[in-house]
């Protein structure tokens, strides 16, 4: 029997969850939402995704200390992370790249290309998800 993949959306903005939400629901995962830094780091130690998409802007805990304590919790290092940001500056995807990101793409994202780079980092994962663009 397959087993879904789960992806835990870090994100603040209501209408960026939504647009996260129809965009990603197609591929057949579970998704878990998380409105804050410590909510989306109490998610991922609790439930364990596959994949984290994270926005850098949070409240309570900006997305930088969130990728730094889930890249220094063994239980929570290995999951990919997918740095999704209002921030275009090259120097914002280097430094998410220095701390450990998987992937960056800046809003507003193209719908297509997230769920290719989501199905892209999913497929070892699970045979079943529809990449498509």
């Amino acid at each position: 029997m397959e087993t879904t993949a789960t992806i835990l959306v870090i994100e603040d903005s209501p209408v960026v969850q939504h647009l996260l939400r129809a965009t990603l629901a197609p591929l057949g995962v579970e998704l878990l939402m998380a409105d804050d830094g410590e909510s989306g780091l109490e998610l991922a130690r609790f439930h364990v995704p596959d994949l984290i998409t994270l926005d850098i802007g949070l409240p309570r805990i900006d997305g930088w200390q969130v990728l730094t304590e889930l890249r220094g919790d063994a239980e929570t290092a290995g999951i990919g992370v997918i740095v999704l940001t209002a921030h275009a500056q090259k120097s914002m995807e280097r430094a998410a790249f220095d701390r450990g990101a998987d992937w960056f793409m800046v809003k507003p994202f193209r719908p297509a290309e997230l769920r290719h780079q989501v199905g892209s980092m999913l497929a070892p994962l699970q045979s079943g998800i529809a990449v498509g663009y």
